[in-house]
């Protein structure tokens, strides 16, 4: 592809540093002005919000440049891998948007070429068959304080060690008897160039390869060579892999993948990281096992499965990695970013509906019985029309919403004592329903431990429409829904995870002693009856009550409701703040 198919587009757009090197890479024609990305997950578990960073980044890059993406699987530790999360990943990627270029990629499509650059390497002289157990590698290995000691078996001639290699291939030697290394440095400064390990035996049942091998590249082997077997051009991955830098380029060097312009450039940023949120396959993996959670795509889990089925759009997530950016330091992001983002794609996008989570049981004394007021009321706020001042407003979708003598309104809609400025229901006080009529309180009715079980009220038939006919100002307004047309849904209101901004920084403790014991609580609320039909994965809004997704396990005799977020942030109304 030409440098200038490939010139980027004009864009007003903030950019960033990574976006700037490859940038300067096209306008240099550094191979031939290609961009050639791959976003490259280990399938041991599920991708969580910390992943849709890397994959804006190395999906957006190949968007940007005119270039491709590949999506490559890092299976070279079949202990821990499942098909299970290679198809929830494939998900993932296609849940926020993008498309990789050709067919999914494993890294054990390419198992015999890696297999051939390692004979390549020992027939060179610089890779070595090491009879050293695992806690003897260990302990001669050094530390930043002492150098390392060669192994006893360093000096083997590369016949002998290609001897040997084939060997563990063909399944002669028992796991853990042997390992392949490169041989370069034991007194190197940079402790992942001392002799670094490329082979281990591990008779594991490969999810694609099944028992054709029983030995299997590390990923510092296995990474770089599958990068320039895909021709790709830059290679994007975190922070932590900067010290890894080092050791990919000399691999690259020793297989002889060409002058360092025609390699895979690594170029590391900073990884997304959220207060009160864990981010670790292996963590995760531990809620899931120990039950914590009810599994990986539990709404309270960070995967990228679990928000999704908590009403999370892929167009908030792709929000936040914007607004975060792309940096060369970590830090800790507050969850109020990610939350404010929700919230700002959710308010724009769900339609409005009533429903009471804390049902109180409301009768208007005179309203007709048996009646049925039908109101009309919009799904959505009205658009204010953009031809200037005195411009009519859009017309607004409605829907019918039916008013009864009963109904139920929200508990904490109604106080019996109330403060001052309390503006809802309360004994003499007017309160309007929302888009239909104006009532006041005239009465409760008790339970025998004196709380109250009903709530008396008249109406203002004039009013109709949520007005008082004679202007009079009334200052709240309540949601409500009919008590003889609700709909009875299982609402499970979710919460943080964890309790503290950091769950893994208190010693002595793990992130599990933090667990917040109140981030699930199951209602069963009231839905007013338009939400009786809608599917699996519906969002919407309850007025003055927050996001909702409906969830997969809804029956017609019992929709689940989830809710995806609230309108505000009761955590920081909590603090003070």
């Amino acid at each position: 592809m030409s440098a200038e198919k490939n010139a980027p587009p004009v864009n007003d757009n903030p950019g960033n540093f990574v976006e700037d090197l490859v940038r300067a890479d096209v306008e240099a024609n550094v191979q031939q002005g290609r961009v050639a990305t791959r976003f490259p997950p280990e399938p041991n578990g599920y991708l969580h919000i910390g992943h849709a960073k890397s994959i804006c980044l190395n999906f957006g890059l190949a968007e940007t440049f005119g270039g491709t993406c590949n999506l490559r699987f890092d299976d070279t530790n079949p202990e821990k891998e499942d098909v299970e999360y290679v198809e929830a990943i494939k998900d993932d990627v296609k849940w926020l948007g993008f498309s990789w270029a050709g067919e999914v990629r494993f890294a054990s499509d390419y198992f015999e070429q890696l297999y051939q650059f390692a004979e390549k390497m020992i027939e060179a002289g610089d890779a070595y068959v090491d009879s050293q157990t695992a806690d003897e590698i260990k302990e001669n290995r050094g530390d930043f304080y002492k150098v390392g000691k060669n192994s006893p078996f360093r000096d083997r001639s590369p016949a002998e060690n290609l001897a040997l290699f084939r060997e563990m291939r063909a399944g002669a030697h028992p796991d853990g008897s042997h390992v392949l290394r490169a041989k370069v440095d034991m007194a190197s400064t940079d402790l992942k160039l001392r002799d670094p390990l490329m082979y281990r035996i591990r008779r594991v049942h490969h999810h694609r390869t099944k028992d054709a091998w029983c030995i299997y590249p590390l990923y510092d082997w296995a990474h770089g060579q599958s990068d320039h077997i895909e021709k790709i051009t830059h290679s994007i991955c975190s922070l932590e892999f900067i010290n890894h830098r080092p050791l990919y380029e000399l691999f690259l060097e020793k297989i002889g993948a060409g002058p360092d312009t025609a390699r895979p450039k690594q170029i590391e940023f900073a990884k997304l990281v959220l207060t009160y949120t864990v981010m670790s396959k292996r963590r995760l993996k531990e809620l899931v096992d120990k039950n914590v959670v009810t599994g990986w795509d539990d709404p309270r889990m960070p995967t990228l499965a679990g928000q999704r089925r908590r009403g999370v759009t892929p167009a908030a997530l792709r929000a936040l990695c914007e607004r975060v950016g792309v940096a060369t330091k970590d830090s800790i992001v507050d969850v109020l970013l990610y939350e404010n983002a929700i919230r700002d794609d959710l308010n724009a996008t769900s339609p409005r509906f009533m429903g009471v989570v804390r049902p109180l049981k409301v009768t208007i004394v005179n309203f007709p019985e048996g009646e049925t007021l039908e109101i009309d009321a919009p799904y959505e706020a009205p658009k204010q029309g953009e031809a200037g001042a005195g411009a009519e407003a859009e017309p607004v979708p409605t829907r019918k919403v039916p008013l009864t003598r009963e109904i139920w309104i929200e508990r904490e809609d109604f106080m019996e004592v109330a403060p001052k400025k309390f503006f809802r229901l309360t004994p003499g006080q007017e309160v309007r329903l929302r888009y239909a009529c104006i009532v006041k309180c005239v009465g409760v009715n008790k339970d025998a431990a004196g709380e109250v079980t009903e709530v008396l009220c008249e109406w203002d038939p004039q009013s109709k429409g949520g007005n008082p006919a004679d202007g009079r100002k009334i200052k709240g307004t309540i949601h409500w829904v009919s008590q003889k047309h609700a709909v009875d849904a299982e609402v499970r209101l979710y919460d943080r995870l964890y309790t503290v901004e950091n769950p893994m920084g208190e010693k002595d403790k793990t992130f599990l002693d933090f667990v917040n014991p109140t981030s699930l609580e199951v209602v069963t609320a009231k839905l007013e009856p338009a939400l009786a039909d809608k599917g699996e994965g519906f969002r919407m809004q309850l007025e003055r009550v927050g996001y909702f997704c409906k969830d997969r396990d809804s029956t017609s005799e019992r929709p689940v409701w989830n809710r995806t977020i609230g309108l505000k942030d009761s955590w920081t109304k909590e603090k003070g703040a």
